[in-house]
């Protein structure tokens, strides 16, 4: 049997957000977007014939606020009927506000020059996530869910963007869901967000070599350059290609990033600081104190990555 997706959008800050429908015998929409969101799909969902109440699947790729913080609001227009679904990794995000406030202290936070930037984040999650929640499945990647009629989605776990990031596919015709988990150039600030470099490259040559997307959905309009964008619907070639930039775009932040790091960070008067070689390098003139704010994001992944390794070449120096 083969099922139609549809796009879901809702605006939202500077680039909108979009959730997808997954028009199987029991209806699954694919992430949130934020607070107002879920309206904005139950209009678009009658649009389809589709009623909000039947949609008994609501599959999370990250925890990310612009993708869970509709979840409660929707799970509630369902008549809380609705299977929530979300990777045990990110299920923090969705069970408490202040896990976001913490993840923004722990990384960008330390970068930002913005005395007043926990209270900020601290007013976003109160005013973008309609609720907190427990989740009603916790994923770990390789599950199967059953969307009725001989229809399944597979989970795939790809860490990077976050260290919960999945990826659903639907099984036989191969659409492939992947939220924010395939950066090429990044979204509204230009420029790709991950917390571990790493794992964001093992995550992409996975859904290159082995996935293989028919179809590949993403989370937001990421950019190949400058303000030029595939959109969130890409065909296999398309795919294909977007993979192949996302890691060809990766390895170019890895060279300035770790260029940057090896001699020391200095602290400097750039708005880049203290990863001002890194943006200079890579020609990066986006301004990165606005939200959402991948590049401070990154730069600290490269430098976590860094740090725990340097202990390992010591030893095996000795």
């Amino acid at each position: 049997m083969t099922v139609a997706v549809h796009p879901l959008f809702s605006p939202w800050g500077r680039f909108g957000l979009y959730s997808f429908l997954i028009d199987a015998p029991e209806l699954a929409v694919v992430d949130t977007g934020v607070t107002g969101s879920p309206a904005a799909m139950a209009e678009q969902l009658a649009g389809l014939g589709r009623r909000v109440e039947d949609v008994r699947w609501i599959l999370l790729t990250h925890g990310h606020i612009d993708h869970v913080g509709g979840a409660h609001a929707l799970w509630e227009l369902t008549g809380r009927r609705a299977q929530v679904v979300i990777h045990e990794a990110d299920a923090p995000m969705l069970r408490s506000r202040r896990a976001h406030v913490e993840e923004y202290l722990a990384g960008r936070g330390r970068y930002l020059n913005d005395p007043g930037g926990e209270a900020a984040v601290t007013a976003a999650t109160e005013a973008v996530i309609s609720g907190e929640m427990e989740p009603t499945m916790l994923l770990r990647g390789g599950e199967t869910l059953s969307l009725g009629g001989g229809v399944t989605v597979s989970v795939h776990s790809v860490p990077g963007h976050t260290p919960g990031s999945v990826a659903y596919v639907v099984d036989g015709q191969n659409d492939v869901f992947v939220g924010d988990a395939v950066q090429i150039h990044g979204a509204a600030n230009g420029f790709p967000g991950y917390t571990d470099p790493a794992a964001y490259r093992t995550s992409i040559e996975y859904l290159r070599d082995r996935v293989r997307p028919n179809r590949l959905f993403l989370g937001h309009p990421y950019r190949l350059r400058d303000q030029e964008s595939p959109g969130v619907e890409l065909d296999g070639e398309q795919a294909a290609s977007m993979l192949a930039a996302s890691l060809d775009i990766e390895s170019g932040v890895r060279a300035a990033a770790c260029d940057c790091l090896e001699p020391a960070l200095t602290a400097t008067d750039s708005p880049y600081s203290p990863f001002a070689p890194a943006a200079e390098r890579l020609g990066y003139r986006g301004d990165p104190t606005l939200e959402p704010s991948p590049f401070f994001t990154t730069m600290h992944g490269y430098r976590t990555q860094a740090t725990q390794a340097a202990p390992a070449t010591q030893e095996k120096n000795r």
